[in-house]
C-alpha cells in the first residue's frame, strides 16, 4: 500500500521542489493501492508542496460542449476518471470556471492562479491554467498512463499555432460560478482535427522517443504504476523544434517522429 511518505520519495527524489507547479493525471488501479485513494493521492501531494502548487485536471468535455452548452463548477462533473470526480469537489480546492477543460488547484494561491478561466475561448489557450505551466517551469506527473493523457500538450498546440487544431464554427456557453451567478463565454472553439477520425492526443505518444532524447521526461514508479515525469519547458520547446521540422502533421496516425526531426 502506497503511503504519503512514498508519494513524498517519489517528488523529492525526481527534482519535484516544494515550490514547484505540478499538473497530475493518474490512473489509480494501475499504481497497486494507495492510503486512502484519491484523497491519499491528493494530500500526499499537497503536503509536499508546500509552497507550490498542484493542479488536477477536471475536464468536463464529454458532458459540456455544443449540444449542452451549460457548466456549473460546483456540479458539472468530470469525465476523466475517479482522482479527476474527487479532487473537484474536496472543499480544500479551487476549480476553475474553464467550462470544459477546468482545473482544480490546491496550494498558495491557488484561488489567484485559476482566476479568469472562465474567459477562455478554447480548451487550452495562452493564459489559461495548464498553458501557465511554461512560464512557471511546471511539471506534468503521467501515473500508470501516457502522453494521450497529458492534456498540457494541447496547450503546446495552441502556444505554436499548430494547424487543423480548432474548430472554427463555435458557440456560447454558459457558466455557473460558485456565487450561483451564470456567465457567458466567449464563442468557444473545441478541438478538432479534420485529418483524423481520432483526438490528436491519441497521438501524443508519437513524441515520445523525442521527449526523452531532449530530456524533457524521466520516468520513476509508484508501487506498480510507471511514471513520467515531464518537464513543461523542455516538452514545449521539443515540439517546436519538431514543427520546425516537419514536413506533414506529426499527430494524426500513429507513427515514429524521424529522428533526424530532434537529434
Amino acid at each position: 500500500m502506497i503511503t504519503k511518505t512514498d508519494i513524498h520519495d517519489l517528488l523529492r527524489e525526481n527534482g519535484i521542489r516544494p515550490d514547484d507547479k505540478v499538473t497530475v493525471h493518474a490512473s489509480l488501479r494501475s499504481t497497486g493501492g494507495i492510503e486512502n485513494g484519491a484523497d491519499g493521492l491528493i494530500d500526499g501531494i499537497v503536503s509536499y508542496l508546500a509552497d507550490g502548487l498542484l493542479l488536477i485536471p477536471t475536464h468536463t468535455w464529454e458532458e459540456v460542449g455544443r449540444d449542452h452548452p451549460f457548466y456549473d463548477v460546483k456540479k458539472s462533473v468530470p469525465c476523466i476518471g475517479t482522482l479527476a470526480k474527487v479532487a473537484a469537489f474536496r472543499k480544500d480546492g479551487v476549480r476553475s470556471l474553464h467550462p470544459t477543460h477546468s482545473v482544480t488547484a490546491f496550494g498558495k494561491n491557488a484561488a489567484e492562479y485559476v482566476k479568469g478561466e472562465e474567459k477562455c475561448a478554447s480548451p487550452a489557450p495562452v493564459g489559461s491554467a495548464l498553458s501557465r505551466l511554461y512560464e512557471e517551469h511546471g511539471k506534468v506527473l503521467l501515473i500508470g498512463v501516457g502522453h494521450e493523457r497529458n492534456t498540457y500538450l494541447h496547450s503546446v498546440d495552441e502556444r505554436l499555432g499548430i494547424p487543423d487544431r480548432l474548430k472554427e464554427d463555435t458557440f456560447v456557453m454558459t457558466i455557473k460560478d460558485y456565487d450561483g451567478n451564470e456567465i457567458q463565454s466567449p464563442p468557444f472553439h473545441t478541438h478538432f482535427t479534420a485529418a483524423s477520425t481520432e483526438c490528436v492526443s491519441e497521438y501524443y505518444p508519437n513524441y515520445k522517443a523525442a521527449f526523452e532524447y531532449t530530456g524533457a521526461v524521466s520516468y520513476a514508479k509508484l508501487g506498480d504504476a510507471l511514471v513520467y515525469i515531464c518537464d513543461c519547458v523542455k516538452m514545449t520547446e521539443t515540439v517546436k523544434r519538431l514543427w520546425e521540422r516537419a514536413d506533414h502533421d506529426l499527430c494524426i496516425r500513429t507513427e515514429p517522429v524521424p529522428e533526424e526531426y530532434y537529434k
